[in-house]
């Protein structure tokens, strides 16, 4: 089928109390992995390219493989900029035939935050492409300060950002860090609650990879509708790659190696996508 947007998929997610597993791809490779495990569990899923990922290859290159991905599969696949930096960004996303998009304006003061969220909605509404913003600090990124209390989701400061900006989802900051972990997180599941309480809209869980299945689903339960993970399928396809490379060194197909990458994170996500809810859902 066509690619599909988000809009549809995580209200459905917030309804029946499950949520959608969003993947950063890198490659087409995994590219592949990620869309063959959501067919073979028959669930909806999310394919992600970051800020960073477009330095790397323009979006055009990331949009051509998923939409082939997706015309050839059954399950809805959305197409999602995650951490769009700024409004430019978000635009060249938006032209590419991205079907969701993310403007992260987290580091931003709460009233430029919801400036540059609004202007972005506002570009999306004609081609009824949904928009995902972040309220808080959800630390671990490159240039990111160690995150505290001081920087999670407020909820009545949620409920301003959502009626100022007609935001369709929100990132929201309980504790979380994107990247590794050097502990085990202790996250604000009561704060988490009462945020979903507090507004109408699907809410996103940053910084998935490393936590454990309990916490997650947890997360869920008290209104998570999407989880991201990226730094948990880019160990999964090195760790395929290396295991090759060590085996047999002489080896000069990269078809030999990224295989066996490929079928480590198609491995990976079907666990995420189990842990979420999301089999059968599609």
């Amino acid at each position: 089928m066509s690619l599909v947007t988000t809009q549809q998929m995580l209200h459905d997610a917030r309804k029946r109390g499950y949520a959608l597993a969003a993947f950063n791809v890198e490659n087409m490779e995994m590219v592949q992995a990620v869309v063959e495990g959501a067919e073979e569990l028959k669930s909806p899923v999310i394919l992600q390219t970051s800020a960073n990922t477009s330095k790397y290859a323009h979006f055009s290159y990331y949009f051509a493989m998923v939409q082939a991905a997706a015309e050839r599969a059954s399950v809805p696949v959305a197409l999602h900029l995650d951490h769009g930096d700024s409004f430019d960004l978000a635009m060249q996303a938006l032209r590419a035939g991205y079907t969701s998009i993310m403007i992260d304006g987290s580091k931003k003061e709460f009233d430029d935050n919801i400036a540059i969220s609004a202007k972005v909605v506002e570009a999306c509404a004609p081609s009824g492409i949904p928009v995902e913003a972040e309220l808080g600090k959800v630390g671990g990124k490159e240039g990111d300060e160690e995150t505290s209390e001081d920087g999670y989701t407020d909820p009545q400061e949620a409920k301003e950002f959502v009626e100022k900006t007609n935001v369709s989802s929100l990132a929201v900051a309980i504790g979380t860090l994107h990247g590794v972990y050097k502990g085990i997180p202790k996250l604000d599941v009561e704060r988490l609650y009462e945020i979903s309480r507090t507004i109408d809209v699907p809410l996103v869980l940053h910084g998935g990879s490393g936590l454990s299945e309990a916490a997650i689903q947890d997360c869920i339960k008290n209104g998570i509708s999407k989880v991201n993970y990226a730094t948990e399928l880019r160990t999964a396809f090195s760790q395929g790659v290396k295991k090759v490379l060590a085996e047999t060194p002489d080896v000069i197909d990269p078809k030999k190696y990224t295989i066996v990458g490929r079928e480590y994170v198609k491995q990976m996500a079907i666990d995420k996508m189990k842990v979420c809810g999301s089999v059968g859902k599609a």
